[in-house]
Parts: structure tokens; sequence; C-alpha cells
């Protein structure tokens, strides 16, 4: 017999999946908009024309570069509560993105540890090299490019899947570092029943396959989910502290322009290191 919680996820589920499905069909009518502008423009001008498509899921005008992602549906916002966090550090967000993924040179047998010092409190990632090291050698890239300093986690959902996602420098949805890294570790042993453990750290993607970028979500609460989002972390204990104090903030109504639910708390990261033992 199916329950009343399964019933409801299923129901968030297919939700999403009719979002992706809108939001795609938009992306595509926007590209086609913006070709026939940029036929037109071509004739009257000179010089070169360039012309972006931003979309709620994809920030680029190629499905294959600087992906964002939405992972999760939208989700009703429960009462605001008082924002826990600190106010964030001074500095500003860089926007440097790359045409192809960095040259892999993570050593698969050390450790690696990613540090978030948040506004919130600091959250410390056991990072899987082995099981995923081209996601492990981006985000060591990335961070140390000082990439993720100074961004806000953009999305919190508190209804059928329970996740704060972060990564993205525009603090859309649709921004990413210009490249994509292949889907990994999609087997691990972790995953059970299709179900994201609480601690998970993983890939936010556009629904298709390799479409990872920079940004990534941490699971607060367990979340069944499709094992179609790179596994690359696991929260630590002190980390879960910070990350369910931001949940238990609550997230404000949907944007209607891009769907988020952003957190009530000021999720900042002022910066991210990874280090290697």
């Amino acid at each position: 017999m199916v329950t009343q919680e399964q019933r409801r996820r299923q129901l968030a589920r297919e939700k999403f999946l009719r979002q992706q499905q809108r939001r795609t069909s938009a992306r595509r009518k926007a590209r086609m908009r913006n070709a026939a502008i940029a036929s037109v423009l071509g004739v009257i001008l000179i010089g070169s024309v360039a012309l972006y498509t931003t979309g709620v899921v994809l920030g680029d005008d190629d499905d294959k570069t600087n992906a964002g992602a939405e992972v999760t549906p939208s989700a009703s916002a429960p009462s605001k509560a008082p924002d826990p966090c600190d106010k964030p550090a001074e500095g500003k967000v860089e926007t440097q993105t790359w045409k192809k993924e960095p040259a892999l040179t993570v050593d698969e047998s050390a450790k690696y540890t990613m540090k978030l010092a948040t506004t919130c409190g600091d959250m410390d990632i056991a990072l899987k090299a082995k099981a995923a090291p081209h996601t492990v050698n981006s985000f060591d890239f990335l961070a140390g490019k000082g990439y993720f300093d100074h961004t806000k986690c953009h999305r919190l959902t508190t209804e059928g899947i329970y996740v704060l996602q972060c990564g993205d420098p525009t603090a859309q949805g649709n921004g990413g570092p210009g490249y994509n890294i292949p889907d990994e570790n999609l087997k691990d042993k972790s995953l059970k029943d299709n179900v994201y453990p609480a601690g998970t750290v993983a890939m936010a993607n556009t629904g298709q396959p390799d479409s990872g970028g920079s940004q990534f979500f941490l699971v607060y609460q367990d979340s069944q989910l499709p094992p179609s989002y790179t596994p690359f972390g696991t929260v630590s204990k002190e980390g879960m502290a910070v990350l369910k104090k931001i949940a238990a903030a609550g997230a404000q109504p949907a944007d209607p322009t891009t769907g988020n639910t952003a957190p009530n708390a000021t999720v900042v990261i002022d910066k991210a290191t990874v280090t290697k033992s």
C-alpha cells in the first residue's frame, strides 16, 4: 500500500519533472527568438553581436557548457524565522569562466577535505576523490581560483526532498564555470532505494547526462531522488549542525522568475578551500 508520505514525494517529483519540461521548452523558444534577432541585427550592425540566452536551468546558450541546475521541486515556504547567520565578509564574487574542464591532477589515493566557511558557520566535507575524481578535481580547481568565495546558497527545499543548493555565482540557479564534468559514482553504496541520505553532498545538473558544472547540494534530511546526481562528499557532524540550523530557518516563497525558494537564512560562502592530506 502506498503511504501518504510516499504519495506526497511522488507528486513532488512529478511536479519537478513537469517544471523541467516547461523550462526546457521555454529555453529552446528563447534560443530560436534570439537567433532570429541575431539575423536581423547582423544586416544592420557593423561588427559582431554576442547573444547570451539565460535559462532557468542552464545559464548559457549551449546545453554542454556552463551548466546550472535545478534538482529540486519548488517548495511552499513556512513562516519566516529569524535569520540565524552573520553578515557576509567583504568581497566580490568571481566571474571568471573556463572553456574546458581542468586537467585531471587529483590524487585518487589521497584524502581531500573541502571547508565551506559560511556566514552560518563552518562546514567540513570529506570528498570522495577515488569514487568521483573528475568532480573532486574540479572543486579543487575552482576553490583554488576563489570561484565559490562570496557566493550565496540560492535554494533551500523543505518539502519532498530536503537540500540546500549552492555553487552558483549568479545566485539565480543558472550559473556555472563554463565547462561540464561527467557523472560519477552513481552506484555509491550509500544510495539505497533511491534515497540520498542526510549528510550527502552531490552535484546538481540540468537533468541531462554529464551536465554538472559548479552547483551542488547538501542533503540535510534523507531525500528520495533518482540516482542521477554525483555523490562526491559527506558533511561532518559539526557541519550537519550548521546545515540543520539553516534549514530550521525555513525558505522564502518561490521566486516567480527562477522558481527558486531561497533560504531565509543569509547563507553566503565567505571562503571555500580544498585541502589534501
